[in-house]
Protein backbone atom coordinates (compact mmCIF):
# COMPACT_ATOMS: atom_id res chain seq x y z
CA UNK A 1 0.00 0.00 0.00
CA UNK A 2 1.04 3.59 -0.53
CA UNK A 3 0.73 6.62 1.70
CA UNK A 4 -2.18 6.32 4.13
CA UNK A 5 -4.27 8.97 5.84
CA UNK A 6 -6.68 8.50 8.72
CA UNK A 7 -10.03 10.10 7.89
CA UNK A 8 -12.19 10.91 10.92
CA UNK A 9 -15.76 11.41 9.73
CA UNK A 10 -18.22 13.63 11.63
CA UNK A 11 -16.85 12.97 15.12
CA UNK A 12 -16.90 16.67 16.04
CA UNK A 13 -20.59 16.58 16.69
CA UNK A 14 -23.06 18.33 18.95
CA UNK A 15 -25.52 15.42 18.67
CA UNK A 16 -28.46 17.76 18.23
CA UNK A 17 -30.17 15.95 15.38
CA UNK A 18 -33.18 13.64 15.10
CA UNK A 19 -31.20 10.37 15.16
CA UNK A 20 -28.83 11.33 17.96
CA UNK A 21 -30.42 9.16 20.66
CA UNK A 22 -30.20 6.10 18.38
CA UNK A 23 -26.60 6.95 17.41
CA UNK A 24 -25.09 7.75 20.82
CA UNK A 25 -24.80 4.17 22.19
CA UNK A 26 -22.87 3.11 19.10
CA UNK A 27 -20.63 6.18 19.29
CA UNK A 28 -19.76 5.31 22.88
CA UNK A 29 -18.95 1.76 21.79
CA UNK A 30 -16.77 2.84 18.82
CA UNK A 31 -14.99 5.66 20.64
CA UNK A 32 -12.14 3.65 22.23
CA UNK A 33 -11.16 2.24 18.83
CA UNK A 34 -11.24 5.72 17.27
CA UNK A 35 -9.00 6.99 20.07
CA UNK A 36 -6.54 4.12 19.48
CA UNK A 37 -6.50 4.81 15.73
CA UNK A 38 -5.80 8.48 16.34
CA UNK A 39 -2.93 7.63 18.67
CA UNK A 40 -1.47 5.13 16.18
CA UNK A 41 -1.72 7.58 13.26
CA UNK A 42 -0.16 10.40 15.25
CA UNK A 43 2.63 8.12 16.49
CA UNK A 44 3.37 6.96 12.91
CA UNK A 45 3.20 10.55 11.58
CA UNK A 46 0.33 9.56 9.28
CA UNK A 47 -1.88 12.49 8.25
CA UNK A 48 -5.08 12.77 10.28
CA UNK A 49 -7.85 14.52 8.38
CA UNK A 50 -11.12 15.37 10.07
CA UNK A 51 -13.95 15.71 7.56
CA UNK A 52 -16.97 17.08 9.29
CA UNK A 53 -20.47 18.39 8.79
CA UNK A 54 -20.73 22.12 9.28
CA UNK A 55 -24.06 22.10 11.15
CA UNK A 56 -25.55 24.19 8.35
CA UNK A 57 -23.60 27.34 9.20
CA UNK A 58 -21.60 28.28 6.14
CA UNK A 59 -19.35 30.51 8.18
CA UNK A 60 -18.28 27.53 10.29
CA UNK A 61 -14.66 26.60 10.80
CA UNK A 62 -12.94 24.08 13.03
CA UNK A 63 -12.78 26.44 16.01
CA UNK A 64 -16.48 27.24 15.89
CA UNK A 65 -17.54 23.64 15.31
CA UNK A 66 -15.27 22.33 18.06
CA UNK A 67 -16.43 25.00 20.50
CA UNK A 68 -20.09 24.21 19.74
CA UNK A 69 -19.54 20.48 20.22
CA UNK A 70 -17.49 20.92 23.40
CA UNK A 71 -20.14 23.16 24.95
CA UNK A 72 -22.89 20.60 24.34
CA UNK A 73 -24.20 17.80 26.52
CA UNK A 74 -21.93 15.19 24.88
CA UNK A 75 -18.64 17.06 25.14
CA UNK A 76 -17.08 13.96 26.69
CA UNK A 77 -17.38 12.16 23.35
CA UNK A 78 -15.75 15.00 21.43
CA UNK A 79 -12.98 15.76 23.92
CA UNK A 80 -11.48 12.30 23.43
CA UNK A 81 -11.11 12.77 19.67
CA UNK A 82 -10.41 16.48 19.41
CA UNK A 83 -7.99 17.48 16.65
CA UNK A 84 -4.42 18.24 17.64
CA UNK A 85 -2.21 20.98 16.16
CA UNK A 86 -1.12 18.77 13.25
CA UNK A 87 -4.61 17.59 12.28
CA UNK A 88 -6.12 18.76 9.02
CA UNK A 89 -9.77 19.75 8.73
CA UNK A 90 -12.25 19.76 5.82
CA UNK A 91 -15.87 20.87 5.97
CA UNK A 92 -18.47 18.87 4.09
CA UNK A 93 -22.01 19.69 3.13
CA UNK A 94 -23.45 16.26 2.45
CA UNK A 95 -22.82 12.61 3.23
CA UNK A 96 -19.66 11.98 1.24
CA UNK A 97 -16.31 13.34 2.38
CA UNK A 98 -15.60 14.16 -1.28
CA UNK A 99 -18.84 15.87 -2.37
CA UNK A 100 -18.08 19.54 -3.05
CA UNK A 101 -15.00 19.48 -0.77
CA UNK A 102 -11.28 20.07 -1.47
CA UNK A 103 -10.40 16.65 -0.01
CA UNK A 104 -9.38 15.12 -3.34
CA UNK A 105 -6.93 17.96 -3.94
CA UNK A 106 -5.57 17.70 -0.40
CA UNK A 107 -5.01 13.95 -0.74
CA UNK A 108 -3.15 14.55 -4.00
CA UNK A 109 -0.94 17.18 -2.37
CA UNK A 110 -0.13 14.75 0.44
CA UNK A 111 0.46 11.84 -1.93
CA UNK A 112 -2.23 9.80 -0.17
CA UNK A 113 -3.69 6.82 -1.99
CA UNK A 114 -4.96 4.78 0.98
CA UNK A 115 -7.76 5.99 3.24
CA UNK A 116 -8.46 4.52 6.65
CA UNK A 117 -12.01 5.51 7.55
CA UNK A 118 -13.47 5.83 11.03
CA UNK A 119 -16.29 7.87 12.52
CA UNK A 120 -20.01 8.09 11.89
CA UNK A 121 -22.50 7.08 10.48
CA UNK A 122 -21.57 3.67 9.02
CA UNK A 123 -24.69 3.27 6.88
CA UNK A 124 -24.60 6.85 5.65
CA UNK A 125 -21.47 9.01 5.54
CA UNK A 126 -18.95 6.18 5.88
CA UNK A 127 -20.64 4.13 3.16
CA UNK A 128 -20.93 7.01 0.68
CA UNK A 129 -17.39 8.15 1.40
CA UNK A 130 -16.03 4.64 0.79
CA UNK A 131 -17.90 4.52 -2.52
CA UNK A 132 -16.54 7.88 -3.62
CA UNK A 133 -13.01 6.82 -2.61
CA UNK A 134 -13.41 3.60 -4.60
CA UNK A 135 -14.56 5.55 -7.66
CA UNK A 136 -11.40 7.65 -7.31
CA UNK A 137 -9.31 4.44 -7.27
CA UNK A 138 -8.14 4.95 -3.71
CA UNK A 139 -7.50 1.99 -1.43
CA UNK A 140 -9.97 1.94 1.44
CA UNK A 141 -9.77 0.33 4.85
CA UNK A 142 -12.65 0.73 7.26
CA UNK A 143 -12.03 0.24 10.95
CA UNK A 144 -15.13 -1.83 11.63
CA UNK A 145 -14.97 -1.30 15.37
CA UNK A 146 -14.31 2.45 15.00
CA UNK A 147 -17.46 3.34 13.08
CA UNK A 148 -20.78 4.14 14.73
CA UNK A 149 -24.24 3.45 13.39
CA UNK A 150 -27.86 4.40 13.86
CA UNK A 151 -29.24 1.06 12.67
CA UNK A 152 -27.12 -2.02 13.36
CA UNK A 153 -28.62 -4.10 10.55
CA UNK A 154 -27.98 -1.38 7.97
CA UNK A 155 -24.45 -0.89 9.30
CA UNK A 156 -23.69 -4.60 8.88
CA UNK A 157 -25.06 -4.46 5.34
CA UNK A 158 -23.07 -1.29 4.59
CA UNK A 159 -19.82 -2.87 5.79
CA UNK A 160 -20.53 -5.93 3.66
CA UNK A 161 -21.25 -3.73 0.62
CA UNK A 162 -18.02 -1.78 1.16
CA UNK A 163 -16.07 -5.02 1.33
CA UNK A 164 -17.81 -6.86 -1.50
CA UNK A 165 -18.64 -4.09 -3.96
CA UNK A 166 -15.83 -1.62 -3.31
CA UNK A 167 -12.96 -3.88 -2.32
CA UNK A 168 -12.62 -2.16 1.04
CA UNK A 169 -10.81 -4.01 3.77
CA UNK A 170 -12.82 -4.18 6.98
CA UNK A 171 -10.49 -4.60 9.95
CA UNK A 172 -10.43 -3.88 13.64
CA UNK A 173 -8.61 -0.70 14.58
CA UNK A 174 -5.85 -2.70 16.25
CA UNK A 175 -5.25 -4.76 13.09
CA UNK A 176 -4.75 -1.74 10.83
CA UNK A 177 -1.15 -0.93 9.98
CA UNK A 178 -0.58 2.76 9.40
Amino acid sequence: MGQAALIVIDMINNYEHPDAEKLLPSVREALPAVVRLLAAARSADVPVIYVNDNFGHWRSHLGEILETALSGPHADLVEQVRPDEKSLFVLKARHSIFFETPLGYLLGELGVDHLVLCGQVTEQCVLYSALDAHIRRLTVTVAGDAVAHIYADLARAALRMMERNMGAEIRSADAIEL
